[in-house]
């Protein structure tokens, strides 16, 4: 993505039977609208399941005009593409049909006629009138928000009536929205995501031979909880939930960091980043942590010896107690 459209092999110039690019790239697109009003060219395959009609996605695009190389739109600017509601936050009816095409990791081209992009007013002065467009298209992620929602709406007995994999399932969305809005700086409303996320998994039982699904599944919500509340400046509650993290697994590297960074007591500090440490002897972030502790507290024992020493000085040597 981000380079111009003829950069990506769209035809330049009009041919000797005076075809223009768009046609004669529409020529070898697949029809997905049934009326040849969007047609797709795939440029790299995707994976998994086709977008859902409810979903949120999260996409990079870059929108073109005939005969041009620079976009009229483009968000790939952006590092951390915002999400986008199908149905909702999409103008393009066009953009709504291609991404219910695709699945995840993919990237496509597209050609919007004038009735599934701009109309025939276009959109001055950028867009001329009866405009057929072209959109390349990146689908980075999307999440089932609509399922999520549903199931998150119905009471305890209700959703026990669903297997474990759908309790799954729902919980790991919930998680990765959640993600999503903690890259983007907003932690408390992430923390909201992963706090529904652990209320799924606390409230339902699993058989004892899939105890250990629902296990590694809290574990990486109450890691995530932890460094929300870490970034919402709530140490106890960080605490907290990093220490219940250690009751999943007490050799987690990233739940001993996080309870040696929010001890207070240096020696419990650093047996927790020890240990994170013993687990994991290369991690940066930890030996910086482990150095950061070590230098804080040489600074602790050398003002305790200065503070002693004027405290117990003889009188005539000039200070007095408490003379910083």
């Amino acid at each position: 993505m981000g380079g111009s459209a003829r950069n990506q092999g769209v035809p330049e110039g009009d041919d000797a039977l005076g075809q223009s690019p768009y046609q004669r790239l529409s020529q070898r697109m697949l029809d997905i609208s049934g009326d040849r009003g969007v047609l797709k060219d795939v440029i790299r395959e995707g994976a998994g399941d086709l977008v859902t009609p409810d979903a949120s996605v999260i996409v990079k695009y870059s929108g073109y005009l005939e005969h041009m190389d620079k976009p009229f739109d483009s968000n790939c600017f952006r590092k951390t593409p915002r999400l986008m509601k199908l149905g909702e936050d999409i103008t393009l009816w066009g953009m709504e049909l291609g991404l219910l095409s695709m699945r995840r990791g993919e990237l496509a081209r597209f050609l919007f006629k004038p009735n599934y992009a701009y109309g025939t007013l276009g959109c001055p002065p950028l867009i001329p009138p009866n405009a057929t467009v072209l959109f390349e298209i990146e689908l980075l992620n999307f999440l089932d928000s609509a399922e999520s929602d549903e199931f998150c709406a119905l009471s305890a007995e209700e959703q026990d009536q669903f297997p474990l994999q759908k309790v799954l399932k729902v919980a790991a969305t919930e998680r990765e929205f959640g993600n999503y809005l903690f890259r983007q700086n907003r932690f408390y409303n992430a923390k909201v995501r992963y706090k529904r996320a652990l209320l799924l998994l606390h409230r339902r039982a699993a058989p004892l031979d899939e105890q250990h699904l629902v296990e590694a599944a809290k574990l990486l919500i109450l890691l995530n909880l932890s460094f929300a509340y870490l970034k919402l400046d709530r140490p106890i509650k960080a605490l907290r939930y990093g220490e219940q993290a250690l009751l999943i697994d007490q050799k987690n590297a990233k739940a001993l960091f996080r309870c040696g960074q929010l001890m207070t007591e240096y020696q419990k500090a650093r047996d927790f980043l020890v240990r994170a440490q013993k687990e994991q002897p290369f991690n940066h972030d930890i030996n910086n942590e482990l150095k950061k502790l070590a230098s804080y507290y040489r600074d602790y024992v050398d003002k305790e010896k200065e503070m002693c020493h004027r405290m117990f000085a003889p009188c005539g040597d000039g200070s007095t107690v408490g003379e910083t």
